[in-house]
């Protein structure tokens, strides 16, 4: 999962789009990067860290022009090298620089055809890359000494026609302006909005609406599936479907985790969808154990503690902070490697003693998806004094892999996978194990949106929206997406991030 952003306006955006991606940090914490325009020539900073830790002044003061994109990434199958840091480039035509969220699932395939039949070089392993190869092949087969705004949606029409997947992206074109488009499937989320300027109107596009909302835009919509928009450098924009099927699937994870609270994705208040998954959550509970015998509810922080307080407030228990959160320590389901995040689980959370001693507890979180962080936190609560420690997971047991730029990892590691209710709780050590049911997840994300049809639930179902998605190719995501295969990338990699001995296989 990762975060984009682009910006044309009628002044500097360098640190508008710094503060932008400050706002989208919680979308990937590997590395962010920033690319603008100015007089026709791009100037850019990307690297591994933090937003606050990638730009410094002198950076900031490099970054002219008034029209950029912006990147905050965190890895999936690859590594963590600075090589693989966004936003990516390539000279022709025009200058395109590209900044994605998502994933390809026909990546292998096209990357054989970008050096097949399209005789262009890719230098990592990025899917990234070979979206951006794509979509520029498809303007450089239009040969257009300057570009308009049809021939933008035609090479976007191009891409959907050739990529399959869950994608949401930002491109400039050096001179000429932003364009952003999303999967004909909708999967990952993209907005715009306007904002009044001095000259003009000025605008921007992002992964969610807290960033617009943070910088004084106003949303104006989601791209549909399938849309693009287009922005040139002059403030004139333009829309179109540049897709021959499209069916809106947003990704329902986003508003069980990923989301900000105070984002607004596909007309659904995800604040809003949060308190319903407590509320039936609650009502589950009260239908399974009406004689329940909790004494407090108590999130873990930070994603759960809205489901938590609805789901105590409908049970009529007390709500309690009960776990301290370092903030300093990133989310643990996005750190590669299981011991780093065994370890940082220790470090990430402290429990006030006080919560805990002699009472029944229930914890609430978002998900269980490895099932290492539930099982060191219930731990914890024991330690602390609980009499009984009950577990309630805001969503359905996650039994599937991600493909759509979630680095969940091979069924196999999923704890929930092949097991039943009671038999993850026992793993756990829980003395009781309560997750949402699917059917009222689904009505907590639908009841802000009627018109959402379906959602992509393929981590609860297996069932993926672009039908591509067989045992072999999960099969192969596995073992990318395993620890050990990271390390190995990690060791390949020099210091700089220069590739040693590490090359995509053309034959």
């Amino acid at each position: 999962m990762c975060g984009i952003v682009g910006i044309v306006a009628k002044s500097p955006v360098n640190q508008d789009i710094y503060d932008a991606l400050t706002v989208l940090q919680h979308r990937g914490q590997d590395a962010a990067g920033i690319v603008t325009c100015h007089n026709g020539k791009l100037n850019q900073r990307k690297a591994n860290g933090l937003v606050r830790d990638v730009f410094r002044a002198t950076h900031m003061q490099q970054l002219q022009g008034n029209c950029g994109i912006g990147h905050v990434r965190y890895p999936t199958a690859g590594s963590s090298s600075p090589a693989l840091a966004q936003p990516f480039y390539v000279n022709s035509p025009y200058g395109i620089s590209l900044a994605h969220n998502g994933n390809l699932t026909n990546s292998d395939a096209l990357s054989q055809e970008l050096y097949q039949s399209d005789l262009r070089h890719l230098n990592t392993e990025s899917d990234s890359e070979v979206l951006l190869n794509i979509f520029a092949h498809e303007l450089q087969k239009l040969g257009k000494l300057v570009p308009t705004a049809e021939d933008i949606f035609q090479a976007v029409a191009g891409v959907h026609e050739r990529c399959a997947g869950g994608y949401a992206a930002v491109a400039m074109l050096a001179g000429y302006g932003i364009v952003g488009f999303r999967d004909p499937n909708g999967i990952r989320p993209i907005v715009y909005g306007r904002r009044e300027g001095k000259n003009g109107p000025e605008y921007m596009i992002a992964s969610e609406s807290v960033a617009l909302d943070a910088l004084g835009y106003k949303l104006v919509r989601d791209l549909a599936p399938g849309e693009a928009v287009y922005i040139d450098n002059n403030g004139n924009i333009e829309l179109r479907q540049c897709a021959a099927h499209s069916e809106l699937n947003p990704c329902i994870f986003e508003h069980v985790y990923f989301a900000r609270p105070d984002s607004i994705m596909d007309g659904v208040s995800v604040y809003k969808a949060r308190l319903r998954q407590g509320e039936r959550l609650a009502d589950k509970i009260l239908r399974l154990r009406p004689d329940h015998d909790i004494d407090v509810v108590i999130p873990i922080p930070d994603s759960s503690r809205i489901a938590g307080q609805s789901l105590a407030s409908r049970l009529g228990v007390k709500f309690r902070e009960g776990l301290v959160k370092n903030r300093y320590i990133g989310r643990t389901f996005i750190m590669p490697g299981q011991s780093v995040r065994k370890k940082s689980v220790k470090q990430k959370l402290n429990a006030i003693g006080l919560e805990f001693k002699g009472k029944n507890v229930m914890l609430v979180d978002d998900s269980i998806v490895r099932g290492t962080t539930c099982e060191q936190i219930i731990e914890m609560a024991r330690d602390a004094g609980a009499a009984k420690v009950y577990f309630a997971s805001a969503a359905p047991p996650v039994r599937y892999p991600n493909v759509y730029g979630i680095d969940m990892p091979s069924a196999g590691e999923l704890i929930a996978h092949g097991r039943t209710e009671e038999e993850v709780a026992e793993l756990i050590g829980a003395d009781w194990l309560v997750y949402q049911d699917l059917d009222d997840l689904v009505a907590c994300s639908g009841e802000g949106n009627k018109n959402i049809r379906n959602f992509d639930c393929s981590v609860f179902t297996g069932e993926y929206a672009t039908m591509d998605v067989d045992e072999l190719y999960l099969e192969r995501l596995a073992k990318d997406r395993s620890d050990a295969m990271k390390e190995k990338r990690e060791q390949l990699l020099g210091s700089d991030g220069a590739l040693i001995g590490l090359h995509n296989d053309m034959s």
